[in-house]
């Protein structure tokens, strides 16, 4: 897992935050917050918008008249705080000047900005300290590299922005915000906090890791361990504060919020402040978080305490790509839902499987850290694995080559280039076919799932293979000739290399089946899938257990080799299926408002409430991750863990 700097750490609550602080602690989960809970409006009715749209901005898009790029960079300079975002300068065609844009979610991470519901791909309305319902800034957007681009230029000589490349480095700076007042209130949901600014100013939010309950030297009475921890959110504002506001907020002395009647808690406010730079920590009850918005005239950040912070949205991103927030209720729970909508017969799209290894199926990353590397516009996480030696556990199959097999019937997606999907419960039955004729059934193929038999390792599983449990052996196949055996040993002690014109096989609790494979002699394979047109697909993933078929919920996790407590336990659920257009849904789902996330029968009714025809659960939990346009949708980075493989989707023409 992502985690943060912990330097100083225990200084945290008695010193003045640092504009070296911010940037150490934050740099980060900043994004995923904006990302759910700054709120918008639909802008497909508006007429008048603050920003003029010339005609000439629609020939960015325009394969006859692209823009030059000038330059690009990763990082953005916030008022001399230095912030991973990306950003790109382009010459544009039909104009003098060069146009500075930064990533939609950079926007929306470093700057406050809110991004309105749009259908126009080649558009973005938004609006920062604008009336929400009456105008917006409207803002040209084109794609590179897996990014959504929003070009700033004219948004920037508007408000007072100015901008200056340094480098890999674009640097953002404003004139000089104040905040003149904190005021706290109660509304029907819950608290709400209004930061009154003399003018418009940036800001981020990010929420802190839950800190652990300190152990008691004596058994804790019955009731006393009943109540989750607070989890501690920062608002970082860039203001200069009067000493005189924030002593009211001091950390031996908290202002207390009025209780909220979800968990009759406590809210605590804390207010520092240093270089016009403020940091405002709130201690909020678990099953709250806050929502973000500004209003003009006089300049507001508004901050609401809500069981259902997630803000609704309805973006076409790309062509072929939709990005939807949507609450699903079942009976009285509310579930928060991100999902991607893709076209898939959309000629620039890509659908493919990707890993967190390049040239090795051992390993795992942050899925941030795979779709970057791999320009992916989108991804989700998807199927299962061993945390501890980060080996596969399910089906992985990319053009056409399987990486890895699926085991215990779980289960599968699979889908070719053309946009069509196939759902199943999926088998892989492999043979070795020897000399005299004798048929091997192989159990596994390149999988972390042990089991007595013969499993299968290819060059793909890595450059070698070392072996899972003790007293394996190792029979070396190269060019289809047998031309060794090699004892395992103890586990994890011994490292045979993997031939990259042969194979390995294991041989697992069954040691007379090397007789039957002697050094020299000759042996083939072959394979078919059940169901067997599941070999006619190039791709194909793996996870379980299967949801829907032909609209109905087929769940049966413990056919699926699933536990019972697996299948009871309400967690953070991901997701994958397809809808009556032939659409594909991907689809993240965490807790519910004021409450656990969903069962797996409970995100099978979900994905049948989205429109789904088929659908397939993927792994969950900490796993759960829904990536567009270099950041999470649906949860802090810093909370998500580690993964093995995903589904990439990629904004090229398919090869």
């Amino acid at each position: 897992m992502l985690t943060p700097v912990q330097s100083h750490q225990s200084l945290r609550w008695v010193m003045p935050i640092s504009r070296t602080f911010f940037v150490t602690s934050t740099l980060f989960p900043l994004l995923t917050i904006a990302l759910w809970l700054t709120p918008i409006a639909n802008s497909d009715a508006q007429q008048s918008l603050e920003l003029p749209s010339s005609s000439d901005s629609k020939l960015l898009i325009a394969q006859s008249s692209t823009p030059r790029l000038v330059a690009t960079g990763t990082q953005v300079s916030i008022n001399n705080r230095t912030l991973p975002a990306a950003w790109s300068q382009w010459q544009q065609p039909t104009k003098s000047g060069i146009a500075t844009a930064m990533s939609d979610t950079g926007l929306m991470q470093l700057l406050g900005v809110e991004l309105l519901n749009t259908k126009n791909v080649t558009k973005q309305s938004v609006q920062w300290f604008s009336p929400p319902t009456t105008s917006a800034f409207e803002l040209d957007a084109w794609h590179r590299d897996g990014y959504r681009y929003l070009d700033i230029t004219q948004l920037a000589t508007k408000v007072g922005w100015q901008l200056q490349v340094h480098g890999n480095i674009l640097r953002i700076n404003t004139p000089a915000a104040k905040i003149q007042n904190i005021r706290q209130g109660k509304q029907a949901w819950g608290d709400r906090i209004v930061i009154d600014l003399n003018r418009p100013t940036f800001w981020q939010v990010t929420s802190q890791p839950v800190a652990a309950k300190p152990q008691s030297p004596s058994p804790s009475p019955a009731n006393d361990d009943d109540q989750p921890p607070n989890q501690e959110w920062l608002i970082t504002i860039d203001a200069a504060t009067d000493q005189s506001l924030t002593q009211q907020f001091q950390p031996s002395l908290p202002e207390q919020l009025t209780s909220t009647p979800a968990t009759n808690q406590t809210s605590v406010l804390q207010v520092e402040t240093a270089s016009n730079l403020t940091t405002i920590r709130l201690s909020v009850p678990a099953g709250l978080s806050p929502q973000l918005s500004t209003l003009p005239n006089p300049n507001r950040l508004v901050i609401d305490l809500r069981p259902d912070p997630m803000v609704e949205r309805d973006i076409q991103w790309a062509t072929g790509v939709r990005w939807r927030q949507q609450f699903v209720t079942l009976g009285n729970s509310r579930f928060p839902v991100v999902l991607l909508e893709i076209n898939p017969q959309t000629t620039e799209l890509s659908l493919k499987p990707i890993s967190s290894v390049p040239n090795s199926l051992t390993g795992t990353a942050p899925i941030i850290t795979t779709a970057q590397q791999l320009k992916a516009a989108a991804a989700i996480n998807a199927g299962f694995f061993n945390r501890k030696n980060q080996l596969p556990l399910g089906a992985i199959r990319r053009d056409g080559q399987w990486l890895s097999g699926p085991i215990l019937n779980r289960g599968a997606i699979a889908w070719n280039d053309s946009g069509k999907f196939k759902f199943g419960r999926l088998q892989l039955q492999e043979t070795i076919i020897t000399a005299a004729g004798q048929r091997l059934p192989v159990v596994t193929f390149n999988s972390g799932y042990v089991k007595s038999g013969i499993a299968h390792y290819t060059s793909t599983w890595g450059a070698t293979y070392t072996p899972l449990i003790d007293d394996e052996i190792i029979v070396v196949v190269q060019n289809n000739q047998v031309t060794g055996q090699v004892p395992g040993g103890v586990a994890g002690e011994t490292t045979i290399p993997i031939p990259p014109n042969g194979f390995l096989l294991t041989l697992r609790a069954n040691p007379q089946i090397a007789s039957l494979l002697p050094v020299g002699s000759i042996i083939r394979t072959e394979n078919s899938t059940t169901p067997a047109d599941f070999s006619n697909y190039p791709h194909i993933l793996g996870g379980g257990p299967l949801l829907l078929q032909n609209r109905q919920i087929v769940l049966n996790a413990e056919a699926e080799g699933f536990s019972q407590a697996f299948s009871r336990q309400k967690a953070s659920r991901s997701a994958i299926g397809t809808t009556t257009t032939g659409n594909l849904l991907i689809a993240a789902v965490h807790n519910r408002a004021g409450g656990a996330g969903p069962s797996l029968t409970e995100i099978a009714q979900i994905m049948q409430h989205l429109g789904c025809v088929d659908a397939l659960n993927l792994d969950g939990g900490s796993s759960t991750s829904l990536y567009l346009g270099g950041q999470l949708l649906d949860r802090s980075p810093r909370t998500a863990a580690r993964i093995h493989n995903g589904l990439g989707i990629f904004l090229q023409p398919r090869s």
